[in-house]
């Protein structure tokens, strides 16, 4: 099989598991299935499979058939960054680009929280548990942007391979909390900026 007809099934597979509105979790045609609507030979589909497989991207269980996984499972993040993340400037735009997306993500939460986030927020903060991590994913929440959210996953993912986890004072997030709490964008990207960017 050339690599553009494995391109092909591979999109194929993609358009079919979009157009039977499949989500993580959820079984997939089985191959014989595939290899009927795709009006492709089943060593060629079986192939696509594997490599989806092999990324993490779908899973088999014996005997029950071929599942969708979580985003954010599979190895795919992994084996990119050890290749993209060579560049030195590949590595300096990653975190600058996502100190952009933060920001963003920010500004939406400021505009969409609601009281029972903001008070989840709060819980956070008085038991200390919070953490940088735990911060933003609460902000991608908040911000209600399933999109940015992948990237950002996607960028967090990547920049974990490069650098420690970001540590911060509980100062951080409790002046933040009152910002988003008053809808202060002004101040939450401020803050962002004396304790994240200026900081790093």
């Amino acid at each position: 099989m050339t690599s553009k007809m494995y391109v092909e099934i591979l999109q194929k597979i993609y358009r079919i598991i979009e157009e039977d509105g499949l989500s993580a979790g959820d079984k997939i045609p089985s191959e014989r299935e595939l290899s009927e609507r795709l009006k492709a030979g089943r060593s060629s589909v079986r192939e696509a499979l594997r490599s989806l497989e092999f990324l993490g991207i779908i899973e088999t269980r014996r005997g029950e058939g071929t599942y969708l996984k979580e985003f954010g499972e599979h190895q795919l993040i992994d084996l990119l960054g050890m290749f993209i993340l060579q560049d030195k400037k590949a590595k300096a735009d990653l975190v600058e680009t996502k100190w952009l997306i933060e920001q963003l993500c920010l500004l939406l939460a400021c505009e969409r929280r609601t009281e029972a986030q903001l008070d989840e927020l709060k819980g956070f903060i008085q038991q200390k548990t919070i953490d940088y991590e735990t911060f933003f994913k609460w902000v991608l929440k908040a911000g209600h942007n399933y999109l940015l959210e992948r990237i950002w996953r996607v960028l967090n993912d990547f920049f974990r391979l490069q650098h420690e986890d970001v540590s911060l004072p509980l100062t951080f997030y409790e002046y933040t909390w009152t910002a988003l709490k008053e809808r202060h964008i002004a101040n939450v990207l401020a803050l962002f900026t004396e304790y994240v960017t200026k900081r790093s």
